[in-house]
């Protein structure tokens, strides 16, 4: 099964702070198909820190990625090892992310303009690891004032850098890309103006499955409609949505057709499921909150969205809150 990928229509893309253990599991309770990822973990985290709390999650969680951050092949050969014993899915290298901490030790977005060292730390990862191991990128990057000056180029946002980027690293077996259609901007930007200023390019990500297309290639970006997903997947593998989910997490009941199913789950039963988890979380003795939340988005843009807002902010809010909740709801 070595090099095989995870071949999944939507996946839930990494974000900071969002898809921790707690979102995963939330999303588990509405659609049990999509692919979910971690957050972007960095190798170092996964050498030094609490492996449990970091790399730990549930059954139900499958199928995940481990989405992990690193600077050099040999810390990434020991953090994926490390990984082994969790059991996830798939392996995830980030080259996307534009945060300039990120970028300022060396990771994320600004590996792309080093693609010969980025194909030598997934030869180490996979030489670590049975699983398949996949590289997410952006098109292109910015890096004025931000790569080393001796580059004759730091603005790398042509199609045929992306190429050369691809063509470096498929060399050592990756056959899996999920591409997000903007450049990001390494210096001047934060990672949200980055999602939402440099323009989305979808073309070249379409472009890129036309001239290989024995690659998985899977897009990202802007992304928020069931409309838009099947526009995509005219011309790509597979559709990744961000902030989207998060923000309006129903919208999981709408994918069913891409599994050859029917998703007809309401709100009321997704709340009873909500009051059978924080009674487990309450049982050892965690915060309610750190699950609550999550789970902002479950009314989005319908009656009773600020009130459930309102009640689930709360720094007490438990089950009880949720019993309650659940009395006064109508229509559900």
């Amino acid at each position: 099964m070595k090099g095989n990928v995870v071949n999944n229509k939507i996946s839930i893309a990494p974000m900071v702070d969002r898809t921790d253990r707690n979102f995963r599991n939330f999303v588990r309770m509405i659609n049990k198909d999509v692919l979910l990822y971690t957050e972007m973990i960095t190798a170092q985290a996964i050498l030094n820190g609490d492996l449990d709390y970091i790399l730990g999650f549930d059954e139900v969680e499958h199928p995940i990625v481990l989405q992990i951050a690193a600077t050099n092949p040999e810390e990434a050969y020991r953090a994926v090892k490390i990984a082994e014993k969790y059991n996830y899915d798939e392996i995830n290298l980030n080259v996307g992310c534009p945060s300039d901490r990120v970028s300022g030790n060396m990771m994320g977005a600004y590996l792309m303009a080093f693609p010969k060292e980025v194909a030598n730390i997934v030869k180490a990862m996979k030489e670590a690891t049975d699983k398949p191991v996949s590289i997410k990128h952006r098109i292109g990057i910015d890096g004025k004032n931000i790569l080393p000056a001796s580059f004759e180029r730091t603005l790398l946002d042509k199609y045929e850098d992306m190429v050369n980027f691809i063509n470096t690293t498929k060399e050592i077996g990756v056959n899996k890309y999920i591409i997000h259609a903007r450049i990001a901007i390494l210096a001047g930007l934060d990672p949200k103006q980055n999602r939402s200023i440099p323009p989305l390019r979808y073309d070249e990500v379409y472009r890129v499955k036309k001239e290989y297309p024995e690659l998985h290639i899977e897009i990202n970006g802007g992304i928020k409609t069931v409309k838009e997903i099947d526009e995509h997947l005219k011309y790509v593998d597979s559709v990744m949505l961000g902030r989207e989910i998060y923000d309006n997490p129903m919208i999981l009941t709408e994918f069913g057709k891409y599994y050859g199913k029917d998703i007809n789950i309401t709100r009321k039963e997704i709340i009873e499921k909500m009051i059978h988890y924080v009674e487990n979380m309450e049982k050892q003795q965690l915060r309610p909150h750190l699950f609550l939340m999550h789970t902002h988005g479950l009314f989005h843009n319908i009656r009773g969205s600020k009130a459930w807002k309102r009640a689930i902010n709360e720094p007490k809010a438990d089950s009880r809150t949720l019993r309650e909740l659940l009395k006064k709801i109508e229509d559900l």
